[in-house]
């Protein structure tokens, strides 16, 4: 967790960006990105010549080489000053050095071929920074921008990861292709519910910032450290564990940054449209999938992968999504992925075939339903969790539900924190208070004895168990409250005679009282008549 003077320093860059001309916040972190990979590079340069130099060798890849680009400087005036920039000049300690006209023209003109020259070794992360386009307007605002870059801390591993996840934090709009983030803690709900494992293989097939696959690593860091000191482990876990996918370039590039900066630059962030190509090269690649992939509505039937129609004959992409997780899972791989409420109860029959393929030939495990708000701002949809393992042998045998009414923010626009920061996420100690505005710490604990206590729960409880054989009696509905059981306060009525009783007694009352108020009136009127 970053502290306040460093958020206030992040804020300060985002503030300078947005005063600079740079309003959409995808282009600001897109802009803060490319910096943060130069200055990366020339971290990585600096290790590798100290290293070098203490074996008393050559450095193995010189990032930087002697020489200059042979790209024409050009000057204000538009006059070419050089023949090329020297790729030292791109080294951060230089770079950060040069006058602001003359950094800008480095940016302009040389950084963008400079990153193509190192995408070309395949490494995921160049491979994508290669494809980015330089925007900062002026170089007054890249000096500046640069000045502010510079002394943030980003010496250490788990800084440098909180330091961009708040960055990313700060994307308050979604792309053009409805991608926006998962909530930090609800994905730490998924992951924890999932367990990652160190021989798993993981894969977020619409990884959009690689939310997910940051999630998992750090629960691993967390629950399994001796998968580092374990040297096949850490090969693994470092090189093949992490998979992502998405079609837009941005998100692919801010994906890749957020592995590399948490420890996993060798992650492979691809580019991949899901669920237009074909997908034999990767079928029952992965033994755990986390998603909360975009559901933009229908794809033209064309366009749709056939290899995910064979397994469910529809076009909408909520519903060619759950077929993609199970064309890619392997048997007995898990999942926990986000889905829009109409996959839960729609009446078509595309939806009830995927319902019947989840609950009678795999695993289908446990239905979290989600409060409408948990992604406001970008989205106000019913969605819901669904946990499930591909088995295609069936296996189900009860579905665990849970009712989430709270993640510890406010269900508005705004979200609002209504519990400390700490306390936010399934990990948390809660006091009573505290427990009532942040639902994650008992879902997790009750998904835990799904097998065991929860099998008992009743109807009425925020949690319970449906036999399978029930909700395939249903149709195989998978909407919470179509199983739930209202529990109506008793009230007592009193008895009708004794209502009546009362009744006669207060219109005795009013009679009198009328009759009173009458003589009254007449008493007044003789008296002002003899008067």
């Amino acid at each position: 967790m970053i502290t306040g003077e460093i958020r206030s320093r992040v804020d300060a860059i985002w503030n300078a960006m947005w005063t600079g001309g740079l309003s959409n916040p995808a282009t600001v972190m897109e802009q803060l990105t490319l910096l943060l990979f130069l200055k990366g590079l020339d971290e990585t340069q600096t290790r590798a010549e100290r290293q070098a130099r203490a074996r008393g060798t050559a450095i193995e890849r010189n990032l930087f080489p002697d020489g200059h680009d042979g790209i024409p400087i050009v000057g204000e005036n538009g006059e070419k000053v050089a023949d090329g920039r020297p790729f030292t000049d791109l080294r951060w300690a230089r770079f950060a050095t040069l006058a602001p006209a003359d950094m800008q023209e480095a940016a302009e003109n040389h950084l963008i071929p400079f990153l193509r020259r190192l995408g070309s070794d395949g490494a995921p992360l160049r491979k994508h920074m290669a494809s980015a386009r330089y925007e900062i307007p002026t170089g007054r605002l890249l000096a500046k921008v640069v000045d502010l870059l510079t002394d943030l801390p980003m010496e250490k591993r788990d800084t440098k990861g909180d330091l961009y996840e708040y960055m990313l934090s700060k994307v308050a709009s979604a792309g053009q292709n409805g991608q926006f983030r998962t909530p930090r803690h609800i994905i730490e709900l998924m992951v924890a519910m999932t367990e990652p494992r160190r021989d798993d293989v993981i894969c977020d097939p619409a990884c959009g910032t690689a939310g997910f696959l940051v999630g998992a690593a750090e629960y691993l860091r967390k629950n399994d450290p001796g998968a580092w000191t374990d040297p096949e482990a850490r090969l693994h876990v470092e090189s093949a564990m992490f998979h992502g996918h998405d079609f837009d370039g941005t998100m692919l590039r801010l994906g890749a940054m957020n592995m590399a900066l948490h420890g996993f630059e060798d992650a492979a962030i691809l580019y991949r449209d899901s669920l237009t190509e074909e997908h034999g090269d990767e079928a029952e690649a992965y033994s755990l999938i986390l998603a909360n992939p975009p559901f933009a509505g229908s794809l033209d039937t064309e366009a749709v992968a056939r290899d995910l129609t064979r397994i469910v004959n529809t076009r909408k992409t909520e519903l060619l999504f759950l077929a993609l997780f199970l064309r890619l899972l392997k048997r007995g791989g898990r999942a926990a992925v986000v889905v829009p409420d109409g996959v839960l109860f729609g009446s078509n029959k595309a939806h009830k075939e995927v319902r019947r393929m989840l609950i009678e030939d795999q695993q289908l495990q446990g239905v979290v339903k989600l409060p409408a708000g948990v992604f406001r701002p970008y989205a106000g949809v019913s969605t819901a969790i669904l946990l499930f393992q591909r088995t295609d042998s069936g296996g189900t045998e009860g579905v665990w539900f849970y009712d989430l009414h709270a993640d510890g923010l406010s269900l508005d626009d705004k979200r609002n924190l209504l519990v400390p920061e700490d306390k936010i996420g399934p990990w948390a100690e809660l006091t009573e208070a505290e427990a009532a505005l942040n639902d994650l710490p008992d879902a997790l604990a009750r998904w835990r004895e799904r097998e065991g206590a929860e099998t008992e729960r009743p109807r009425t409880a925020r949690s319970f168990v449906v036999p399978k054989g029930e909700i395939a009696a249903a149709g195989y509905d998978l909407s919470l409250n179509r199983y739930r059981e209202i529990e109506h306060d008793a009230v007592e009525h009193e008895p009708p005679a004794e209502i009546l009783s009362r009744l006669r007694e207060m219109e005795r009352e009013i009679f009198d009282g009328l009759d009173e108020l009458e003589a009254m009136l007449a008493e007044n009127s003789v008296k002002e008549a003899a008067e």
